[in-house]
């Protein structure tokens, strides 16, 4: 790990992100709104993943957004790959070495509530751990006890709910429930979902959120929906689905965070 931050620390050449996101499909091209950008390959940082998902890069971005300065993961390492939930945890321990104290995180999600449809942005207020796995598993210490009734700080969140209203985007609101994956949920799965108290599914984010709370962060989370889910519409669901519908709410998605950290986000 003192490898990946000597070498980060290096590159940002004075450059010092307090806050940083990871993208997740239909993101990525909130890369090139970054001012000033240096760009580094996970393959030139120690412990960093190698997404095999298309539609996710490899790179860390660092520069300003909206005039703050920001460091952006552009992909991430799913627990369906490789069977390792804390198979990001190596690049978040990089960035609390070099001082990220604040995570946004974002994903592409399905939505079980038909009032909120692809396209839409959910900004996630909880999550439901469906998984079966943590990624603190096998951690030694008493560290591994995290306590998650504030997993969502509320304070990013509002900052969240200003900058939409700003910009006159519509943000829904609701619990995030992640499924193992990789392959989608079952009609009779997403009845599940609903009646536990769910509004979308997803593969990702909550293996982050529970790392980056291990490791003090303050994280926030949304998801942009790309798609109903099983059992919705009578369709069948697939990967190009969510690769085809993902920029649409991912724009809206971009515009709300770059006016975030425009009002100061980052002094949350």
């Amino acid at each position: 790990m003192k490898v990946a931050i000597d070498h980060l620390v290096e590159r940002l050449d004075g450059l010092a992100p307090s806050t940083a996101l990871v993208l997740g499909s239909g993101l990525g091209g909130l890369v090139d709104k970054v001012e000033d950008a240096v760009r580094i390959s996970y393959a030139d940082l120690p412990g960093f993943p190698r997404s095999g998902v298309s539609g996710h890069a490899g790179e860390v971005v660092a520069g300003r957004l909206g005039g703050a300065p920001v460091l952006m993961l552009s992909g991430r390492a799913h627990y369906y790959e490789h069977g390792d939930a804390a198979a990001m945890r190596p690049a978040l321990e990089t960035l609390a070495g070099i001082g990220i104290t604040r995570l946004l995180l974002t994903n592409a999600a399905g939505s079980v509530d038909p009032a909120m449809g692809p396209g839409s942005v959910m900004l996630i207020t909880d999550h439901i751990n469906f998984s079966g796995t943590n990624p603190l598993i096998g951690e030694p210490s008493d560290r591994r006890f995290v306590g998650l009734t504030e997993a969502y700080d509320a304070g990013l969140r509002a900052s969240i709910e200003r900058a939409a209203e700003a910009t006159g985007t519509a943000l829904h609101k609701g619990v995030y429930m992640w499924f193992s994956g990789p392959c989608f949920e079952t009609p009779a799965e997403i009845r599940m979902a609903r009646i536990m108290g769910a509004n979308a599914v997803g593969m990702s984010t909550v293996p982050e959120v529970i790392l980056a709370r291990f490791l003090g962060l303050k994280v926030a989370a949304c998801s942009v929906i790309t798609n109903l889910a099983a059992g919705m519409t009578g369709a069948e669901l697939s990967h190009q689905e969510t690769k085809d519908m993902a920029p649409l709410g991912g724009a809206r998605l971009a515009n709300v965070l770059r006016r975030a950290f425009q009002d100061g986000l980052t002094e949350n």
